[in-house]
C-alpha cells in the first residue's frame, strides 16, 4: 500500500478583480511508498509549491485526489478530510518546511522547538533535551536559543523552521525549498537529517532548485515540464530548470 498517492490532481486560482481563472497545475500523478523521497523539479511558477500546499491542505484541489495512508485514520483523501482531521494530522503525522518562518510572537527558539514535541505528548524533560539536540545540530548560535526569532536572519529562521519540523520525526514531511538561504555547511546538516528520517521510515516530498543537493538523495523525481516520473536515483542535469 502506498504511503501517498496523488491522482489526476489539478488546481486553479480565480483572480476575482480581473475575472480570470489561472490553471496552476493540471493532471499530476505520482505515488510514494513508505520511506521514499520524491523531488519535484521545474521552473518558477510551474506549480511545485501548489502541489505541496495541497498535500498539506492549505489549498483544496479542483480535481483529483490526494490519498494518504494515515496511522490514525487509515487511508484518507486529504482533499476531503475534515478540518479536525487535518489539524490532527499536522500535529502528529505531517510536517511542512517552507522558506518562511511564521510563529507565535514572544516565543523563544527553544520554546518553539519544545512546543512541537509537547504537542505530541512528549514529557517536558524529553522535549527539552530533544530541542537542545535539534538546535545544536542545525548550529543555531546558543545565544539565540532564548531569543525571539523575529530578529533572526533569513538563514537562522530557516534553520529554526527545519528544526521545528524534523524534531517531531513526522511520517510525511513536505519540504518547500528548505535550503534556499543556507550556506553549504548548513545544507549538509539538512541532508544529514533527511537521510536519517528516510532511514527511519519518513516519506518525503521536496522542492529544490539546488540539483546537486538532490543528487543521490531522491528515489523519484517528478518533472513539472514533461510530467515524467523518474524512478531511478537522480543524476545531475535532470530537469534542471532554475
Amino acid at each position: 500500500m502506498s504511503m501517498l498517492e496523488v491522482k489526476n490532481f489539478s488546481k486553479r486560482f480565480t483572480i476575482h478583480h480581473l475575472g480570470e481563472t489561472m490553471h496552476a497545475v493540471e493532471q499530476i500523478d505520482f505515488s510514494l511508498e513508505r520511506g521514499e523521497f520524491i523531488g519535484i523539479v521545474g521552473k518558477s511558477g510551474s506549480g511545485k509549491s501548489t502541489i505541496l500546499k495541497s498535500i498539506y491542505r492549505s489549498y483544496l484541489p479542483d480535481k483529483g485526489s490526494i490519498l494518504y495512508d494515515s496511522e490514525r485514520f487509515d487511508k484518507i483523501d486529504l482533499s476531503k478530510a475534515t478540518e479536525r482531521q487535518v489539524l490532527n494530522l499536522r500535529q502528529y503525522e505531517i510536517g511542512y518546511v517552507s522558506q518562511f518562518l511564521n510563529v507565535m510572537p514572544r516565543t523563544t527558539s527553544r520554546q518553539l522547538v519544545e512546543k512541537a514535541l509537547l504537542e505530541m505528548g512528549e514529557q517536558k524533560e524529553v522535549a527539552r533535551k530533544e530541542a537542545q539536540r535539534a538546535l545544536k545540530h542545525f548550529e543555531l548560535d546558543r545565544k539565540l536559543w532564548d531569543t525571539y526569532p523575529n530578529t533572526f536572519s533569513g538563514g537562522e529562521k530557516l534553520r529554526l523552521n527545519i528544526a521545528m519540523a524534523t524534531v517531531k520525526k513526522p511520517r510525511l514531511l513536505l519540504l518547500d525549498e528548505p535550503t534556499a538561504s543556507l550556506d553549504q555547511q548548513s545544507k549538509m546538516k539538512v541532508r544529514e537529517i533527511i537521510e536519517k528520517l528516510k532511514a527511519n521510515g519518513t516519506t518525503l516530498v521536496g522542492i529544490f532548485h539546488d540539483i546537486e543537493f538532490m543528487e543521490g538523495l531522491c528515489d523519484k523525481v517528478f518533472d513539472m515540464k514533461t510530467r515524467e516520473l523518474i524512478t531511478t536515483k537522480m543524476k545531475a542535469g535532470v530537469a534542471g530548470e532554475s
